[in-house]
């Protein structure tokens, strides 16, 4: 994206500057300890840069400061994007504000770990409740929430036994003119979902749907409105957890997932390298980790926790029972690029 190609060099060459940082392996789990929750304490303050919705976020925050009064939890809530533009803004200049950041692009952290801007921490709760494959090898990040890129359609406007159930069933004739899907080029979301399905299910199926007169839309947000609204009767990719909130508000609206296999979208979190308050932010990452901040992602939020102890709404398809197509950061990273060409070149875009 546009902002990578502004910022990452400033990023890079603060870096240079800089000895490398070198993890041979993890660092051992942390538990919060009487000495950790006294630093932190003292410190008083804890900085979050986070890209999740503002009501969740903020009500997070007070449930900490509720549990911990003696600190208190700057948000800071902007686009995944933003967020990143804004840390190469300041580690390039060499301000140091974010203790806590998160992400719901996970490319964000590849890159950052690349710099050496990301302090390795390992919360215990992680170590013990998420699946290894969530986490970084070397502890500095681990996959905070998660949702998927769904398909969808409107309850008014098309029976249920008439709605898609594969990707392969948008191409039909039927579905021409009536089609809503958001752009790789604008959404990392998106650029997730569109890198996933054209490495298992390949290019040749874009190229099919380009000829379906589908309504391009920018933001991964922007078709679970259309749909709730009747602007096009299906929709091709969005931000599960929007759909659900329009559900959840009485929209005529109803998630696919498709059969040969959901985008699932991973959103990361760490503790900046430079972070102020160092002992806060370790007890504000074991604190997100925590059921208590878990399960306010999935009843509030409506996305999705990788701990096995959280329980999904009743109603909800439980992800465990939700076929998905792997998400692999790096590899969207690597062809981020080559994915948004190929892509605004089929669509015309």
């Amino acid at each position: 994206m546009f902002f990578r190609k502004l910022v990452w060099p400033m990023v890079v060459a603060f870096c240079a500057l800089c000895a490398a940082a070198a993890w041979a392996s993890a660092p051992k789990p942390s538990a919060v300890t009487p000495a950790l929750i006294d630093a932190a304490c003292k410190e008083g303050k804890v900085t979050w840069y986070t890209s999740a919705e503002l009501e969740l976020v903020t009500t997070i925050a007070k449930s900490f400061e509720a549990k911990y009064k003696c600190i208190s939890v700057q948000v800071e809530r902007s686009g995944a994007e933003r967020n990143f533009q804004r840390i190469g803004q300041e580690y390039g200049i060499g301000i140091h504000t974010a203790d806590v950041i998160d992400s719901s692009d996970a490319t964000h952290f590849i890159l950052w770990k690349r710099a050496s801007l990301l302090a390795p921490y390992l919360p215990a709760d992680v170590v013990k409740n998420y699946p290894a494959q969530y986490r970084d090898p070397d502890g500095t990040f681990a996959i905070w929430r998660a949702t998927l890129s769904v398909m969808g359609y409107n309850t008014k406007l098309v029976k249920p036994s008439d709605a898609p159930k594969s990707f392969a069933d948008l191409l039909q004739p039927k579905w021409s003119g009536k089609i809503v899907k958001a752009h790789p080029g604008y959404s990392g979301t998106i650029l997730t979902a569109t890198y996933a399905i054209s490495r298992d299910i390949g290019w040749p199926y874009f190229e099919k749907l380009a000829k379906q007169n589908v309504l391009q839309k920018q933001s991964a947000n922007d078709p679970p409105g259309d749909l709730g609204r009747g602007e096009r009767p299906i929709m091709a990719d969005g931000v599960e957890y929007l759909l659900l909130h329009e559900k959840k508000d009485g929209q005529p609206v109803e998630p696919i997932y498709p059969s040969e296999g959901t985008p699932i979208i991973l959103g990361g979190l760490g503790i900046m390298k430079d972070a102020p308050h160092p002992n806060a932010a370790r007890l504000y990452e074991d604190y997100l980790f925590s059921p208590d901040a878990q399960q306010l992602i999935v009843d509030m939020g409506n996305m999705r926790s990788l701990d096995a102890r959280i329980k999904e709404p009743a109603g909800r398809r439980p992800l465990k029972d939700i076929k998905t197509l792997k998400d692999d950061p790096a590899a969207t990273a690597a062809h981020a690029d080559e994915v948004k060409k190929r892509y605004a070149d089929i669509f015309g875009v």
